[in-house]
């Protein structure tokens, strides 16, 4: 999984690892190691931040270069 798409969708949202990681109710260091990659990103956080910022699982993981699915 690309980690600079999360990094940059956070960026792009103007918010902190610190605060990605309390929406997701995690520890800022387990967030921390899936944006820097040393960390595979579960199923269900990949969902997570898919649905919170909109863009499609395809993007998240790098499948695919458009944010938004076709309908």
């Amino acid at each position: 999984m690309p980690y600079q798409r999360i990094r940059d969708l956070r960026e792009d949202a103007d918010l902190t690892q610190k605060e990605i990681a309390e929406i997701l109710q995690m520890h800022k260091t387990t967030y921390v190691r899936y944006e820097s990659g040393e960390r595979e990103i579960p199923l269900k956080i990949a969902v997570a931040l898919a649905q919170y910022y909109g863009v499609s699982l395809d993007y998240l993981a790098g499948l695919s270069d458009r944010a938004k699915p076709l309908k």
